[in-house]
């Protein structure tokens, strides 16, 4: 008769090891990231714990949550001990995190350097797997007032309308325009493209009295921008 292996919940641990406990009494802060992915798997097996578990798929990720929140749950199942229930509650945690940070980078619109575009589009675009194309619209006090999807494409690249751009700037009022998009190959490097389709909505711009005050190019740990290398 094959022996019924029992889950080894966190209630199973010794005290000082209950990630829940540890972060009561001493704070999440202290609470490592495995830990804290123990916390919402729940449980191991008799030969692995939570924590051991989630440090595997830590591993697996080189203990990088952006990559780990780009799984898919069929990813997070191939794990031994990760069912769809855990699967969806590692998804569900970091894709809240991703949202408090974007409704963190939107409280103050106002756009003062090249990282305050970071900023606000990195959570949007900086983890992708394709190309997207965004234009952010200025007022006159350098406060966002529109965000805009321009386009959408594979992972070689994206087709951008530059009547389309200016359009909707005429709609809102904008006064200006910054550019961005992403490059899912991690490349900062600009594109000839990119920086023929950046000379073009400038001379565009500069007819319509629109200015494009910068271009950033977005990955998920860095960008570039055009503005501050001095080639808009």
């Amino acid at each position: 008769m094959n022996e019924k292996v029992t889950p080894f919940t966190i209630k199973n641990w010794k005290e000082d090891d209950r990630p829940r406990e540890k972060m009561l009494t001493k704070g999440k802060d202290v609470l490592s990231d495995a830990e804290l992915i123990a916390i919402l798997i729940g449980s191991g097996s008799r030969n692995e714990s939570a924590v051991d578990l989630s440090k595997r798929i830590l591993a697996f990720v080189e203990n990088n949550l952006n990559a780990l929140a780009k799984l898919s749950a069929e990813q997070l199942m191939q794990f031994k001990g990760i069912g769809e229930a855990k699967a969806i509650s590692i998804m569900t945690a970091l894709e809240l995190g991703r949202r408090r940070r974007l409704e963190e980078a939107l409280v103050n619109l106002k756009i003062s350097s090249s990282k305050g575009v970071y900023e606000i589009m990195q959570p949007i675009i900086g983890d992708l797997q394709h190309e997207e194309f965004w234009v952010l619209y200025l007022n006159n006090s350098n406060k966002v007032i529109y965000k805009n999807q321009l386009s959408k494409g594979g992972i070689t690249g994206t087709l951008v309308d530059v009547r389309l751009v200016f359009k909707k700037a005429m709609e809102i009022g904008a006064t200006a325009i910054i550019l961005t998009h992403n490059h899912p190959s991690g490349t900062l490097k600009p594109s000839v493209a990119d920086k023929n389709l950046t000379q073009k909505l400038k001379v565009a711009g500069e007819t319509l009295d629109i200015k494009i005050l910068d271009h950033l190019i977005i990955t998920e740990k860095a960008y570039f921008s055009f503005a501050d290398e001095n080639i808009l």
